[in-house]
């Protein structure tokens, strides 16, 4: 894949979710920007513009100036720390994304005399926050916009795409699906729990919970455990077990007894804190969705 960088917004206000925190909101058990980084981690530089907060993996931390001045402001104060000659630009709630699409943007973003593209929604609406742009066209456009308005602060999208040649990229229904009501973060819980998702949905959220970078094949695991227990009941609880017995032996690779009884506790706490979280997004009564998980430890660096 072409080298590229990552600019995830992760401001606003969320005024249309009562002011929390959206991209710390759990879908599946992980946060909405959680779920976005892991579908660029190919990036060679991920930058994320809004409040620092705990994340799955390492990022650079901006914010814009002023704080709240909106996404173009948002998008400049992230391109002045990329590098790279195609920049991958995403909002931070969108809990679909995946791979293959950040593939196909920069696929089509490369197209000879493109200057970027983006994904359009099942109703044709340009989503400009699911999108590749090539870097120089697009520091050109914000210098214009700057220029010409003293600023970007409060400027909407729609004049920096209007200005630039962009493909269009029709990702199907679910990459541009964006959470912006308790209504939509309904609806993508619902969505991962349908039969013929969940079972990938939980596996790659342990996967991601317990840094196991391992493709699994859940169809024979579920046809030994089948054969092994005259049919499962549950089958999330064998795989997972599989998956905190692999990340436990990683983990304790060539340590003593001690240690490696150490690595499974640790392994199985992470999981079962994963697996409540699961279980309280169920209960409206909750307030998980605006508390930091306990006992990790950010991993974002500035």
């Amino acid at each position: 894949m072409t080298a590229y960088d990552v600019i995830v917004l992760a401001g606003g206000a969320a005024k249309r979710l009562g002011g929390v925190d959206k991209p710390g909101v759990r879908v599946g058990g992980r946060a909405l920007l959680d779920r976005v980084l892991a579908a660029c981690a190919g990036a060679a530089l991920t930058v994320v513009v809004g409040g620092r907060r705990a994340t799955a993996r390492p990022v650079v931390w901006t914010r814009e100036a002023p704080e709240g001045g909106g996404p173009l402001a948002a998008l400049g104060a992230g391109l002045r720390l990329t590098t790279a000659e195609r920049v991958l630009v995403l909002s931070a709630d969108l809990p679909f994304l995946g791979a293959g699409t950040v593939e196909a943007l920069l696929a089509a973003a490369g197209q000879p005399g493109r200057e970027g593209a983006l994904c359009t929604d099942p109703g044709g609406r340009d989503q400009p926050l699911v999108a590749a742009y090539r870097a120089e066209p697009l520091r050109r456009e914000l210098a214009l916009l700057a220029t010409e308005y003293g600023g970007l602060a409060g400027l909407p999208l729609r004049l920096l795409t209007a200005e630039l040649d962009l493909a269009r990229v029709d990702a199907g229904p679910d990459a541009a699906f964006d959470c912006d009501t308790w209504d939509d973060i309904a609806a993508a819980r619902a969505r991962i729990r349908e039969h013929g998702a969940v079972l990938d949905e939980w596996i790659t959220s342990v996967k991601n919970e317990l840094g196991i970078e391992l493709d699994v094949d859940t169809g024979v695991l579920l046809d030994l455990a089948r054969d092994a227990a005259h049919g499962v009941a549950r089958p999330a609880a064998p795989l997972t077990t599989f998956l905190v017995g692999y990340a436990a032996a990683r983990a304790s690779a060539g340590a003593g007894p001690g240690e490696a009884a150490a690595a499974v506790t640790e392994a199985a706490r992470k999981a079962t804190a994963l697996a409540l979280r699961w279980e309280a997004e169920t209960n409206p009564g909750t307030n998980a969705e605006t508390k930091p998980d306990a006992g990790r430890e950010g991993t974002g660096t500035p």
